[in-house]
């Protein structure tokens, strides 16, 4: 070790005496140097190295050391190649960021990629602020508050608040479980519980982000046009029904205007939206600190914002200057103009008059009592109205008569009909925002911590604000301002605005700002979820938009998501977009709460949240508030939402969206096989639940092709869709050397499988004979109580041709296997005949020759594959046969009962087979039958010739390993050698055979075998040559193997002249009952 290590390095050459001329070191010297000991493989240059050439020499040594584990380097590279790999990994989503820098081409070449260095309080807390503030806080709070009352309006801020405080908890854990790219909610669910669940919801969150970018956009419309610039209107109403049209049209029309402008802002560079997001943001802290500023200051100096009431009923302050019936000009009592709005021109004895105007008094009361004024307690309870009825406070003196109809613009009314449900529609959207934190997961230092501790911290301070908001308005503000929507009352002023200090100017304009604000990072961030989606292809007609400007701005996407928030803007009423957003919103965090509820109780592997205050209850408790909220606020917009949802899911399911995330769904799939499997383990089924679960041994050629494909569509006929169905079929060779093929193999026949619509499994084993490969499949395949109980193989077409007589032995030897398995056997004879899935028998029948009893098979597959659309219209006929001592009649009485027991439509026939003499052409078929296997026995070869046919078939196994169900196959050594005729035989041995073979048959049991056969094809070719399916009995193997021949020839001659077969055998347990 020592010497090695001063060979090493160069500077330590000195430190050795070489003798002089001593060429022979210095020449392995030279090459020690040129060539280090080792393989001289050296993996530093492989490609998950990076290191520098310095790097690599001070690596050497190092690598002599994982010597053991160089041939492996390049698949599982150094754990140092690998941490260095991690360290330098980054997560930045394809967001907003990386638009900006990549607006220009050139410079995003010459920027180097920055990394993630936001904290808690920038990347997370104070967007999540951003977010959840919004337009319902300025402009619907306060009316909530005086409909609902204090009490129930703390009710609906809980209930919200709690509902996204136990969605954050689930989102933080499914947020700390590793990284989440772009997409936010989308990706969490999506990842977790599959590609269906989550283009489901993720399109419900897009949807729902999109409708919230048309809910600010119309709340800063009403801003614009009720507050700030009421000139501005373009249509004008001539009575309170107009007015409110006409507002609505004002609101569609700047609405539109202002999508389009915000659309183009976002298209033209991201990098505005968020430059100006920090001015938003402040606009939002500034308002709801003077908020707080005015309700303190209430106390000892409430604002002056006097409400005009005449009787009890609140008055449209800005219709008329003083707040009296009449005003003194010059000591001269003249008529105010209140008086003239109320009666018809005319002195003021003779002035006919609103009754209720004549009748009751006008008084003028304080709009904003002020913190310690007590109005908290007319404040407590809910006061709901319907549309049109008129605002009142209770406590001042009325009297109630009929006013004039004309005079109603002159009240203050309600202009919909409220409801505590339709109140928490309407404040929900409040709550939603708190994925922000999420979202820009890929800016942050560090975010398994800042997402949890910012959202729930962002959660919380939110929700107080809320709660304290109720309280403070119920508590500053006359019940009927609070009940005011518009501020019609107080001269149109934000009713909000009116408690503010310094100005009511401070919350209409921070509020505009604030909502514009929040519009456009809708409108930023909709159309980049629809990108991810679309990207994922999980969806197929929403491909198009994952493409994009060359800078990866989603520009297609943008697009769409402005016509979908026309259509809100359409709407123009926020309180009926609100609730649409809820609905959307509250199915997203209730599949984030399902999410991380289905992951911590199937305890996967992968699921290590940092986050540790997670439990599946809450979980589930936020589940149940979401389900609850959406059918709260609106039950049948709950509905089409859930409707949408589902119809994406079946979509994306019927699409088949081949994504392996690691989902939670498939995970929950695998519980619920294991607790399947192990209930079915308990016992045997019943027989009444017995059908047949398919082992379909399938034939492969040399391309890896499916020889007989319509062995899987006869399965799938007969299964439609039910049971268990699996492939296998058996490659020849060594599993190391073959693993590619069978990988082949398996996605050659799951193709097949797929066109032919099989619902099963596929398995392909590599075994040296496939006759051994064929036993593993019947012995292995399926798990526990799943486990095949009917084998399907196919005929050996050409066994009497073929050189090779180990087709047929194959095939004999899986019928042995399969009965001493206890498994019941189907051979479909002529299969290349069998109807296609798209054919259909429009009439025919399906013969059953039902010879002996093994189970009731032969009664049961027939109803089966009636079930199936090819066979529906076939009518079934059932045959048995009645020998000489047998009374036929009674047994056609019999055979009918028993159908009729069983609940199966057949028609009976009992066939008489009388003794007979034995027909010459039964002795013909016997012996020449004897003969061929005589001459094929008796016909050695030479030694040589053994000899050198064993090569010419090494050669050619050498040129053709993919191995067959039936033949190329190779034999046991200790068996003979091919049994096959050699054709360079002279003529003189082949003629002395014959003769010598020109006797009767040597063994009578042939014959009567062979006359059993002649007989029933004799009388089965009479009664169904034209049936569209035979289905017969499968006589069994003989039990000595030297009758395997004549076994396939008794086959052969039972179903000559049949053009569709079905060979079965048995089980050997009933499969089919008269009970119910």
């Amino acid at each position: 070790m020592e010497i090695m290590s001063h060979f090493t390095s160069f500077e330590n050459l000195d430190n050795f005496d070489l003798p002089k001329n001593n060429f022979f070191l210095l020449l392995t010297l030279s090459c020690f140097f040129l060539f280090p000991i080792g393989h001289g493989n050296h993996k530093e240059d492989s490609p998950f190295l990076n290191s520098a050439h310095a790097a690599n020499k001070k690596n050497d040594f190092y690598d002599r050391n994982l010597a053991l584990f160089e041939e492996e380097l390049d698949i599982r590279p150094k754990v140092s190649s690998l941490l260095s790999r991690l360290v330098n990994y980054t997560n930045i989503t394809q967001g907003a960021k990386e638009h900006e820098e990549e607006e220009s081409a050139e410079a995003s070449r010459r920027k180097t990629p920055k990394s993630p260095n936001m904290g808690t309080l920038m990347g997370v807390y104070l967007p999540c602020l951003q977010n959840i503030f919004g337009v319902i806080l300025f402009l619907r709070l306060t009316w909530i508050v005086g409909m609902a009352g204090i009490m129930q309006s703390l009710l609906i801020v809980l209930m919200c608040c709690s509902c996204t405080m136990l969605t954050a908890i689930s989102m933080s854990a499914i947020a700390t479980n590793g990284v989440v790219p772009a997409g936010g909610a989308y990706f969490m669910i999506s990842r977790s519980l599959g590609p269906e669940f989550g283009g489901a919801v993720g399109l419900c969150f897009y949807l729902g982000t999109t409708f919230a970018s048309a809910m600010y956009i119309l709340g800063a419309i009403e801003i614009f046009l009720k507050y700030l610039v009421p000139q501005a209107a373009i249509f004008h109403g001539t009575d309170p029904l107009g007015s409110d049209s006409a507002m609505l049209n004002n609101m569609r029309v700047y609405g539109s205007i202002c999508l389009t402008l915000m659309a183009v802002v976002v298209f033209v560079g991201v990098r505005y939206v968020n430059k100006l997001a920090s001015l938003f943001l402040a606009c939002v802290i500034i308002s709801i600190v003077s908020i707080y500023a005015g309700a303190i200051k209430s106390m000892t100096h409430p604002p002056e914002f006097p409400i005009c009431m005449l009787g009890n009923r609140t008055l449209v302050r800005d219709r008329f200057d003083v707040c009296a019936k009449t005003v003194i000009q010059g000591n001269i009592t003249v008529p105010s103009q209140l008086w003239e709005r109320f009666c018809l021109p005319g002195n003021m004895s003779s002035a006919q008059c609103d009754d209720y105007f004549i009748q009751n008094n006008v008084t003028e009361i304080q709009g904003i009592p002020g913190l310690g004024s007590g109005i908290i307690r007319e404040n407590m309870w809910g006061n709901y109205l319907q549309k049109g009825e008129i605002l009142e406070k209770a406590g001042l003196q009325s009297v109630d008569t009929h006013g004039a109809l004309d005079n109603f613009g002159m009240y203050v009314s309600a202009d919909i009909a409220t409801s505590f449900t339709l109140l928490v529609g309407i404040f929900f959207p409040s709550a939603t925002g708190i994925m922000a934190g999420s979202n820009r997961s890929g800016d942050l230092r560090d975010a398994q911590k800042s997402i949890p501790v910012g959202t729930i911290l962002a959660i919380t301070t939110t929700s107080l604000v809320y709660l304290s908001s109720v309280v403070l308005f119920g508590s500053c503000i006359e019940g009927v301002v609070l009940r005011d929507k518009f501020g019609d009352a107080v001269r149109k002023n934000l009713v909000v605005g009116t408690l503010s200090w310094p100005s009511p100017w401070v919350i209409v304009i921070g509020s505009f700002f604030s909502t514009v604000g929040a519009g456009l990072q809708s409108l930023t961030g909709a159309p980049r979820l629809l990108q991810a989606i679309a990207k994922d292809n999980i969806i197929p007609f929403l491909r198009v938009f994952g493409h994009g400007k060359t800078n990866g701005e989603p520009t297609w996407a943008l697009l769409l998501t402005g016509l979908i928030a026309e259509l809100g803007i359409l709407i123009a009423s926020l309180d009926m977009v609100a609730p649409i957003l809820s609905m959307f919103f509250l199915m997203c965090y209730l599949f984030v709460n399902l999410a991380c509820a289905v992951q911590t109780l199937l305890r996967t592997p992968n699921w290590r949240p940092r986050f540790k205050y997670y439990h599946w209850a809450l979980s589930f408790l936020g589940m149940s508030m979401c389900l609850a909220l959406m059918f709260i606020s609106s039950w049948y917009y709950a509905i089409v939402a859930m409707g949408i949802a589902g119809m994406i899911y079946k979509y994306i399911e019927y699409q088949g969206a081949e994504k392996e995330w690691g989902d939670g769904i498939r995970g929950l799939s695998l519980s619920a096989a294991r607790y399947a499997l192990l209930r079915l383990e308990v016992g045997p089924p019943h027989t009444k639940n017995w059908r047949p679960q398919l082992l379909v041994l399938l034939k492969l050629d040399e391309d890896l092709h499916v020889k007989y494909p319509r062995l899987l569509t006869f399965a799938s006929q007969l299964k439609a869709g039910k049971g268990l169905t699996i492939v296998g079929s058996v490659i020849q060779g060594n599993f190391l050397d073959s693993y590619g093929e069978m990988q082949a193999a398996e996605q050659a026949i799951k193709n097949m499988m797929e066109i032919e619509r099989v619902k099963g499994f596929c398995q392909v084993v590599v075994a040296s004979k496939v006759r051994e490969g064929i036993v593993h499949l019947i012995q292995s395949c399926g798990l526990g109580g799943m486990k095949h109980n009917t084998v399907v193989m196919g005929w050996p077409y050409g066994w009497r041709q073929s050189e090779d007589p180990r087709a047929w032995k194959t095939f004999i030897n899986t019928v042995r296997c399969t009965t001493a398995a206890h498994l019941a056997l189907m051979v479909p004879k002529n299969v290349s005949f069998y109807p296609s899935n798209h054919e259909r028998f429009t009439d025919g029948n399906i013969d059953v020759w039902w010879i002996v009893h093994d189970g009731g098979m032969l009664m049961l597959l027939p109803f089966l594959l009636k079930q199936h659309k090819v066979w529906r219209k076939c009518k079934m006929r059932i045959f048995t046969v009645a020998q000489m001592d047998d009374n036929s009649i009674q047994m056609k009485k019999d055979l009918a009962t028993f159908l009729y027991q069983l609940r199966i439509e057949a028609e009976v026939e009992v066939v008489e087979m009388h003794d007979s003499d034995i027909s010459a052409y039964t002795y013909e078929r016997t012996l020449m039958m004897e003969q061929r296997s005589q001459m094929l026995r008796q016909m050695r070869l030479s030694s040589a010739e053994r000899q050198r046919e064993a090569q010419l078939v090494k050669d050619r196994h050498s040129l053709v390993r993919m191995g067959s169900l039936y033949s190329d196959e190779e034999e046991e050594v200790v068996e003979a050698p091919p049994e096959k005729v050699q054709m360079t035989w002279t003529k003189e041995r082949p003629t002395l055979l014959c003769l010598s073979f020109l006797l009767q048959p040597r063994d009578q049991s042939n014959v009567r075998r062979m006359h059993t056969a002649v007989k029933l094809n004799e009388v089965i070719v009479n009664r169904s040559h034209d049936a569209r399916l035979v289905l017969l009995n499968m006589p069994g193997p003989p039990r000595n193997a030297d009758g395997d021949e004549n076994y396939m020839e008794f086959l052969e001659v039972l179903t000559e002249g049949l053009e569709r077969v079905l060979l079965v055998r048995g089980g050997g347990r009933e499969v089919i009952t008269i009970y119910s």
